[in-house]
Protein backbone atom coordinates (compact mmCIF):
# COMPACT_ATOMS: atom_id res chain seq x y z
CA UNK A 1 0.00 0.00 0.00
CA UNK A 2 1.92 3.35 -0.79
CA UNK A 3 2.09 5.85 1.72
CA UNK A 4 1.42 9.45 0.65
CA UNK A 5 1.60 12.96 2.51
CA UNK A 6 -1.00 14.43 0.19
CA UNK A 7 -3.53 13.54 2.17
CA UNK A 8 -7.18 14.02 1.13
CA UNK A 9 -9.85 13.69 4.23
CA UNK A 10 -13.15 11.36 4.76
CA UNK A 11 -11.80 8.68 1.86
CA UNK A 12 -13.41 5.51 3.16
CA UNK A 13 -10.35 3.50 1.53
CA UNK A 14 -7.38 6.20 3.36
CA UNK A 15 -5.96 4.88 6.81
CA UNK A 16 -4.32 8.08 8.59
CA UNK A 17 -1.69 7.66 10.03
CA UNK A 18 -0.17 9.60 13.43
CA UNK A 19 3.89 11.26 12.74
CA UNK A 20 4.66 8.72 15.56
CA UNK A 21 3.51 5.97 13.60
CA UNK A 22 5.57 6.96 10.13
CA UNK A 23 7.90 9.70 10.97
CA UNK A 24 6.12 12.30 8.41
CA UNK A 25 3.89 14.58 9.32
CA UNK A 26 0.06 13.83 8.33
CA UNK A 27 0.28 10.57 6.39
CA UNK A 28 -1.94 8.31 4.57
CA UNK A 29 -1.96 4.81 3.53
CA UNK A 30 -4.44 3.88 0.44
CA UNK A 31 -6.23 0.52 0.34
CA UNK A 32 -7.32 1.08 -3.26
CA UNK A 33 -3.65 1.37 -4.67
CA UNK A 34 -2.25 -1.80 -3.27
CA UNK A 35 1.15 -3.20 -5.29
CA UNK A 36 2.11 -6.97 -4.67
CA UNK A 37 5.97 -7.46 -4.37
CA UNK A 38 7.59 -11.22 -4.53
CA UNK A 39 9.20 -10.97 -1.28
CA UNK A 40 12.60 -12.52 -3.42
CA UNK A 41 12.74 -9.13 -4.34
CA UNK A 42 13.07 -7.55 -1.20
CA UNK A 43 16.08 -6.57 0.39
CA UNK A 44 17.27 -5.44 4.07
CA UNK A 45 16.42 -1.88 4.96
CA UNK A 46 19.13 0.41 5.48
CA UNK A 47 17.60 2.04 8.43
CA UNK A 48 14.96 0.48 11.25
CA UNK A 49 11.36 0.52 10.14
CA UNK A 50 8.97 1.68 12.27
CA UNK A 51 6.53 -0.94 13.57
CA UNK A 52 2.28 -0.67 13.41
CA UNK A 53 0.17 -2.03 15.90
CA UNK A 54 -2.44 -4.92 15.27
CA UNK A 55 -5.49 -3.03 15.02
CA UNK A 56 -4.23 -0.62 12.47
CA UNK A 57 -3.24 -3.86 10.37
CA UNK A 58 -6.72 -5.30 10.79
CA UNK A 59 -8.24 -1.51 10.36
CA UNK A 60 -5.87 -1.76 7.17
CA UNK A 61 -7.66 -5.05 5.94
CA UNK A 62 -11.19 -3.12 6.49
CA UNK A 63 -10.18 -0.67 4.23
CA UNK A 64 -8.98 -3.36 1.54
CA UNK A 65 -12.39 -4.60 1.69
CA UNK A 66 -14.48 -1.49 1.10
CA UNK A 67 -11.65 -0.50 -2.11
CA UNK A 68 -12.62 -4.37 -3.31
CA UNK A 69 -16.43 -4.09 -2.72
CA UNK A 70 -16.49 -7.12 -0.08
Amino acid sequence: MPLSTSTVKDVPTHVYLAPGETGLEGSVLKAEDVSVVLKEILTEPRHRLRNISNARICELADKIRIAMGC
